[in-house]
């Protein structure tokens, strides 16, 4: 499938960013479990694509999902996730990390922007004090109103639940 190609080893995302930036190219990086993509996704990977030229993911692996989430996540597989943000135009790369944070990461990759959504308080992003030392910018961006993958999977479990009944 065509859209594996954004799908990069930690090497490979190295390699990238590292030529993004010698050619002048300003990389924002954004991380997450991204399971279920919803609009509120798209609004905000869109909405840090647009503070850089290239967007680079950080998508936790399925045992790192399972650790944060829970043992009945991810719901989607790394793969189908990962298939699914490397479809979307503004997204220029994904790679996976298997840590619970994607701290060791961000310092191995040193983006120029790194975002979370404002349900972050700055000092609490992995990665920050390494990008901000590195004289990059942390940024946060507003969520869509509503929208999270737990509220889906709850109204799933809620419309199964009363056709049961």
């Amino acid at each position: 499938m065509a859209v594996f190609n954004k799908l990069l080893s930690r090497n490979e995302a190295l390699q990238k960013v590292r030529a993004w930036q010698a050619s002048g190219k300003k990389v924002v990086f954004s991380n997450g479990c991204f399971d279920i993509l919803h609009a509120g996704h798209v609004e905000y990977l869109a909405a840090a694509r647009e503070l850089g030229d290239m967007l680079l993911i950080g998508l936790n692996s399925d045992a790192s999902v399972r650790r944060l989430k829970g043992p009945n996540r991810p719901v989607c597989c790394e793969a189908d996730r990962a298939a699914v943000l490397s479809a979307l135009q503004f997204v220029d790369g994904v790679t996976l990390f298997n840590e619970d944070t994607p701290e060791e990461l961000i310092g191995t990759l040193l983006p120029d922007i790194l975002v979370k959504g404002s349900d972050w308080a700055i000092e609490q992003i992995a990665g920050a004090r390494a990008v901000l030392d590195h004289g990059g910018s942390v940024l946060t961006l507003p969520l869509l109103e509503g929208r999270s993958t737990t509220g889906i999977i709850e109204k799933i479990i809620q419309l199964h639940t009363q056709n049961k009944q």
